[in-house]
C-alpha cells in the first residue's frame, strides 16, 4: 500500500510518501512547502500523481524560513533551511533509498516554489530538474509591508532580501537544464515577480517552460491542485531525460 508517514531528520520533521510500486528508476521528489506550511499528505490530487508514477516524496518542514541560506530561529538556530535540504535531505535520500542526482527533482509551492528555483539556480549540478507552482519570487515585499515576522530576523532590510531572491541567483552560463514554473494570471500579489523571472530567462536564452494562462482562483491549493499533474509530469519526463543523458567528456 502507498502511504504517507512522518520521520525526524536532524531534529526536524519531514513528511514522506512511499508509493505502492516505486518507479523502475527509483525517482524521488523533494517537496518544499509554502509559508503557511501545508502538508501534502491530505492533498489527494498530489498523492494521486505521486502514486501514478511510483514516486517517492520527502517534504522537509522548515517553518517560515523562506528556504534561504540565512538562519531562521523559527526553524533552527544553527542550521539554515538551504543547508538542511542540500545536505541532510539529500544524504537521507542517498542513504535510505540509494538515489542520487539526477534521479531527484525539486517541487515547490509559493514560498517553496521560490525556494526550489533558488536552490536549482545556485546548485544546478545538484538540482537540474525543478518545478515551481506560484513561486513567491518577490518575497521582500512582505518585509516592506511588515507582514512577515521571520524575514526581518534574516535580512537587514528589504533590498538585502531582494538581492537574495531567485531572480538574482540566475547564472547566464550555468543553470538547471529543466525548469517549469506557473502562476495564475489573477494572482495579483505574486504574478509580477514570476513574469519578470520569465522575461529574464528569455533574455538570457535560458531554456524553460511556463504556464501563465491557466487560472483557478489565484494563489492557493485550488490553483496548485489544477497544476499538480502538469508539474509532476514535467518532473518525471525530465528526470528520465537526465537519466539517459550522456556524460560530458
Amino acid at each position: 500500500m502507498s502511504m504517507w508517514s512522518t520521520i525526524e531528520l536532524a531534529g526536524h520533521d519531514c513528511e514522506v510518501f512511499e508509493p505502492t510500486q516505486p518507479s523502475e528508476h527509483q525517482y524521488v521528489i523533494v517537496y518544499l512547502h509554502g509559508v503557511s506550511g501545508e502538508w501534502l499528505n491530505d492533498k489527494p490530487v498530489f498523492t494521486e500523481q505521486f502514486e501514478r508514477f511510483g514516486l517517492r516524496v520527502i517534504g522537509p518542514r522548515t517553518q517560515r524560513s523562506w528556504w534561504s541560506d540565512r538562519i531562521c530561529d523559527e526553524f533552527d538556530t544553527q542550521k539554515t533551511a538551504e543547508s538542511f535540504v542540500k545536505d541532510d535531505v539529500m544524504c537521507h535520500i542517498q542513504d535510505h533509498w540509494g538515489v542520487t542526482t539526477p534521479r531527484v527533482a525539486l517541487l515547490g509551492t509559493s514560498m517553496g516554489g521560490q525556494g526550489a528555483l533558488r536552490l536549482s539556480y545556485k546548485y544546478p549540478g545538484l538540482f537540474p530538474v525543478v518545478a515551481a507552482i506560484s513561486p513567491a519570487i518577490d518575497y521582500h515585499l512582505r518585509m516592506k509591508q511588515g507582514i512577515d515576522e521571520t524575514l526581518p530576523q534574516m535580512y537587514d532590510d528589504p533590498e538585502v532580501a531582494r538581492q537574495d531572491s531567485a531572480l538574482l541567483h540566475i547564472h547566464p552560463l550555468n543553470w538547471p537544464r529543466h525548469q517549469f514554473f506557473c502562476c495564475d494570471p489573477v494572482d495579483s500579489y505574486w504574478f509580477e515577480g514570476v513574469d519578470r523571472l520569465q522575461m529574464k530567462l528569455y533574455s538570457l536564452g535560458v531554456p524553460h517552460e511556463y504556464d501563465f494562462e491557466t487560472s483557478a482562483g489565484g494563489h492557493g491549493f485550488a490553483y496548485y491542485n489544477v497544476q499538480a499533474q502538469k508539474a509532476v509530469e514535467f518532473l518525471v519526463e525530465r528526470m528520465e531525460q537526465e537519466r539517459l543523458r550522456l556524460p560530458v567528456a
